[in-house]
């Protein structure tokens, strides 16, 4: 796990640094127009991906069968042995058509998770607005059993505390309630015995790159949160998370620009793909 979790720690710098520059328009672009454009430029370049990576003859000719046994569905359907032949042959060239697809599809769910990963830091919450409240929780490491360190988030201009420090004894967490002050990007620190911990917060209106959490060191929370280098396995601190509010939108909101880019991308795959001679 550790190793999965450093690979996954590199492989967001570099796409942390990408992301910065190429997804930058999103943060003053209306949010339908920039999900449509990511979803569409996704979905052709996924398309030359696939083209790239897998056997363009050995498809073509595996469609050109499936094609043959259908029409002969259309021409023998009086004909039992010819209709359950052709039928077991469209079947079995459905199963080697999946077959080709595996390689193509190894190669792009690496840059499909960064993709996602980094999209999510646009799409999936909102920053605070000035005067709006949200819950930050540092979650400790080490046993149940082991002592409470002395724990105190540092006082900051950018979001004033209104309640907190709270305890949740079964669960090592501390949590504090802030309201935003200044707009823009801030570093809150957290002092936990001799030992500073940072993270960062978004105040502000419409859209900004904001990380919800800073993740501990495990590999898939690593990838689900690539803005803030995770917490390593010897630190006090197991993660801090901000509970941003959702934001709201059936095409660029909370949980639906998923959906959104999902269904955009294969579209625009789909409307590309006879322009790039594509095979699928």
């Amino acid at each position: 796990m550790d190793v999965a979790a450093q690979i996954a720690t590199w492989l967001n710098l570099l796409a942390n640094a990408l992301g910065r520059y190429l997804l930058a328009p999103i943060g003053w672009l209306p949010g339908w127009l920039s999900a449509t454009i990511v979803s569409a430029a996704t979905g052709v370049l996924l398309l030359v991906i696939f083209k790239c990576t897998s056997n363009q003859q050995a498809i073509r000719r595996v469609r050109d069968d499936i094609k043959a046994n259908l029409l002969a569905l259309r021409l023998f359907k009086d004909s039992t042995s010819v209709t359950f032949r052709a039928q077991g042959r469209v079947f079995w060239g459905a199963f080697r058509l999946m077959l080709l697809a595996i390689v193509p599809m190894l190669v792009m769910v690496v840059p499909v998770c960064l993709l996602l990963g980094q999209l999510a830091l646009w799409y999936q919450s909102r920053p605070l607005r000035m005067g709006e409240e949200a819950v930050i929780t540092l979650k400790l490491g080490d046993s149940a059993e082991s002592s409470w360190p002395d724990v105190r988030l540092e006082p900051t201009s950018a979001a004033e505390v209104d309640v907190g420090p709270v305890r949740v004894l079964s669960k090592r967490e501390i949590c504090w309630r802030v309201a935003g002050r200044e707009n823009g990007y801030h570093r809150m620190r957290f002092q936990v015995d001799q030992q500073t911990s940072e993270k960062e917060i978004a105040i502000g209106d419409g859209f900004m790159r904001l990380s919800t959490k800073r993740p501990g060191w495990n590999w898939s929370n690593v990838l689900l949160h690539p803005w803030e280098s995770p917490f390593r396995p010897d630190s006090a601190v197991e993660s801090i998370e901000i509970d941003y509010p959702d934001r709201e939108s059936y095409v660029s909101g909370t949980d639906w620009w998923v959906v959104y880019w999902f269904v955009t991308s294969m579209v625009a795959a789909l409307c590309f793909r006879p322009f790039l001679n594509v095979n699928v």
